[in-house]
C-alpha cells in the first residue's frame, strides 16, 4: 500500500487513502523530490469556493498524508475542495486503495485522485472519485468552464481504482468482485498539455 512517482517516463502514483486519510510510500528514485512538508507532492491549495479552509499534513514517519477540506462539489462547472499536487508531463499511472471513514453524512463528499490543467476552478480535468455513499465514478472536464461528466462504476466503493493516460486517453481501473483490478469499462479522451497537476484531494 502507498503512494509512490517514478520518473521520468512512466509516472506511476500508487496509494491508500482513507476519506481524509492519505497513506504515502515513495520509492528511492523519487526522494529527491521529497518535500519536508508534503511529502512527494508540491503544492497544496483551496480550489473554488470554500467554507473552512482545507489543509494536508505530511508524516514522514509512516507517510501518511492527513487532509481535511470543505467545499460545495466536485462537479458541473466548478470544483471546490481541497488538493495537493504534483506537477507532471507525459503518460502515468496513478492508484489508490480507498477505504472511507465513518458513515452517513452528504453522500456526494469525495476522496479523488485527479488530474487538472491548472488550479482554476474550472479547469480541464480527470477525476476517479469515490463518494461518501460508495458511488465510484470517472469525471472529466473537456475544456475550461465545461460541466464535468461521468461514466459510472458497476461496484461502488472498490478497495483499489486505478487512473491511467496514454497519451490524449484515460481509463478507470477497479477492484471487482474477485478482488483483482480491472477495467471497469469508463474512459475519456481530454486534452492536456504539460505540464499538469496530479494529485489528491477531499
Amino acid at each position: 500500500m502507498g503512494f509512490s512517482f517514478m520518473f521520468p517516463s512512466m509516472n506511476r502514483l500508487t496509494g491508500k487513502f482513507a476519506s481524509l486519510i492519505f497513506s504515502v510510500l515513495v520509492p528511492a528514485a523519487a526522494l529527491h523530490s521529497q518535500s519536508p512538508t508534503l511529502g512527494i507532492f508540491d503544492g497544496q491549495q483551496d480550489v473554488g469556493a470554500i467554507l473552512h479552509p482545507g489543509s494536508a499534513v505530511f508524516d514522514a514517519s509512516n507517510g501518511t498524508y492527513t487532509l481535511t477540506g470543505s467545499g460545495d462539489n466536485i462537479w458541473w462547472a466548478e470544483d471546490d475542495f481541497h488538493y495537493v499536487w504534483k506537477k507532471v508531463s507525459g503518460d502515468f499511472s496513478l492508484s489508490a486503495d480507498i477505504a472511507l471513514l465513518g458513515t452517513g453524512g452528504e453522500p456526494h463528499r469525495k476522496a479523488v485522485i485527479m488530474i487538472r490543467q491548472s488550479l482554476d476552478q474550472d479547469s480541464a480535468a480527470v477525476a476517479l472519485a469515490v463518494h461518501g455513499d460508495g458511488l465510484t465514478s470517472l469525471q472529466w472536464r473537456l475544456t475550461r468552464g465545461d460541466n464535468m461528466h461521468e461514466v459510472q462504476a458497476n461496484v461502488k466503493a472498490p478497495a483499489t481504482v486505478r487512473v491511467e493516460k496514454h497519451g490524449d486517453y484515460f481509463s478507470a481501473f477497479v477492484t471487482g468482485a474477485d478482488g483483482k483490478v480491472g477495467p471497469s469499462g469508463a474512459a475519456t479522451k481530454v486534452v492536456l498539455t504539460g505540464p499538469f497537476y496530479v494529485g489528491i484531494g477531499v
